[in-house]
């Protein structure tokens, strides 16, 4: 009897790799200007290689109003303008590869900026196609809130639109609203989110805030804050995380 050898499958790129966090604006200036930038950054990558890189971590570069340093996204399949074009992104991804340097992107999926088209057509009626996007409730009936939820950043965690008579959910700032996964079109946008920057050459997404994506349906108050678990739905959270 010929018994076959059994190849153990190499490790995945990822495991063990040495990592390392750009903040695209203060990196490197590329133009003079002041403020880091894309074409900075593809001209110290030869740099990172010789530091024993393996990866190039990018936090967000996407168009943005910067009210939370990017990750308050308007588009997120453009480069901001102030850090650069797609083609100065597709020239750091080429350079990247050719050190044998991989990249991996931040995607934000938490919330949007409230600058993203899909908010501002959201909040403008009760009937807008986006309008299902994000997270809306009625008034308490006290004409406050929906529940007790406070935000990262301080305050209640919902802001009132008088234009259409509801609130929306904000973990983080008003202008960054919360986004709602239990609507299979987000999980649609995003899956063809990621396909854009995978067709080009990025090699993986760190997730912002996944652990906050999705939140109980109910959106029960939360207890006392030492008995808190601040709204998520860790189970839903886990199995909605398809991509």
């Amino acid at each position: 009897m010929i018994v076959e050898p059994v190849l153990a499958q190499p490790p995945a790129w990822w495991v063990g790799a040495t990592g390392y966090q750009v903040y695209v604006r203060s990196f490197a200036d590329g133009d003079g200007d002041g403020l880091g930038d894309l074409r900075g950054l593809a001209r110290r990558l030869e740099y990172l290689a010789w530091l024993g890189v393996d990866v190039v971590w990018l936090n967000p570069f996407y168009v943005s109003p910067m009210r939370d340093g990017g990750y308050d996204v308007a588009d997120y399949c453009d480069v901001d303008p102030r850090l650069g074009s797609l083609a100065d992104f597709d020239a750091v991804v080429a350079r990247a590869h050719d050190l044998s340097l991989r990249v991996i992107i931040d995607i934000v999926p938490n919330h949007t900026s409230s600058d993203h088209p899909w908010f501002v057509h959201a909040r403008s009626s009760r009937d807008s196609p986006y309008r299902d996007y994000y997270i809306w409730r009625d008034p308490a009936s006290d004409g406050g809130p929906p529940n007790n939820w406070v935000s990262i950043f301080g305050g209640d965690a919902w802001t009132y639109e008088h234009a259409t008579g509801q609130y929306w959910l904000h973990l983080f700032l008003p202008e960054m609203p919360d986004l709602n996964w239990a609507n299979p079109a987000v999980a649609d946008e995003f899956d063809a989110i990621l396909a854009f920057w995978l067709d080009r050459g990025v090699d993986g997404f760190r997730v912002d805030v996944a652990h906050a994506v999705l939140k109980h349906p109910d959106l029960p108050d939360l207890p006392p804050a030492e008995d808190a678990d601040d709204g998520q739905d860790d189970q839903d959270t886990h199995s909605t995380a398809r991509w």
